[in-house]
């Protein structure tokens, strides 16, 4: 029988991403935001789309260094740690993907317009096309990987393609669209989020968001490298 000490003890982080998670679904309803213009309440959307992009992005790191170690020692197990931290990280850029396009939508749309010519502009959204081509190369990394039945050679195949995957995100996500007008939050041209828009209530609930979230992305991908070590445990052995 495990000992309760012992499980808490290596659980603690487990326990702080539940805490942090109804701490943002509770105060971060509660807490008053400023009164911009155009975004008003939808501005508590920052705790929830931003902080999707944080976890992906902390996750798509991961994996990288996971790619660069199996590249370093061959060892099969590191390969499979890049694929989870890629799968779900994946996942979790699809909902910052689906949250932001959800708060667009209310923020950005031209209400005096009919709603396909509002779509049509804000399809074009620098900041959206290159979100929608970083999250199509990492889809290309799962059927890349998924398409090599040899093992090693898949392994080293896709160490190298994440690392290509990871470098792209650079350019697609944060520097061609700070080159070009866009119409996220911050300065003309730069779709950084304005830290004059957060109030520091705000602030309050948005670092334990990201952290919340990062966690919960972190729990999910360790849950799924137990079951892929389960599955390849003869192989490993």
């Amino acid at each position: 029988m495990a000992n309760p000490k012992s499980y808490m003890h290596k659980s603690w982080w487990k326990i702080l991403c539940v805490v942090l998670l109804i701490f943002t679904f509770t105060w971060g309803l509660l807490v008053k935001v400023p009164d911009l213009p155009a975004l008003e309440e939808t501005s508590r959307n920052l705790f929830f789309h931003v902080a999707m992009w944080m976890a992906m992005m902390t996750l798509f790191t991961i994996s990288v260094i996971q790619s660069i170690r199996y590249l370093r020692t061959l060892n099969q197990r590191y390969d499979i740690y890049a694929r989870q931290y890629a799968v779900v990280g994946i996942f979790f850029g699809i909902l910052g993907y689906a949250t932001g396009s959800i708060w667009m939508s209310y923020t950005w749309a031209d209400p005096n317009n009919p709603a396909f010519e509002s779509f049509s502009a804000l399809a074009r959204e620098p900041k959206l096309i290159g979100a929608a081509i970083a999250l199509l190369i990492y889809a290309a990394y799962l059927v890349l990987r998924d398409s090599i039945t040899d093992m090693d050679k898949r392994a080293r195949v896709s160490a190298v393609y994440n690392i290509f995957a990871y470098a792209m995100l650079f350019p697609t996500i944060w520097i061609i669209p700070r080159i070009l007008p866009s119409l996220h939050p911050g300065q003309e041209g730069n779709p950084a989020l304005n830290f004059k828009d957060v109030s520091p209530a705000m602030r309050i609930v948005e670092y334990p968001a990201f952290l919340g979230w990062t966690l919960l992305a972190v729990w999910i991908t360790t849950l799924k490298i137990r079951l892929s070590l389960l599955k390849e445990k003869k192989i490993l052995s």
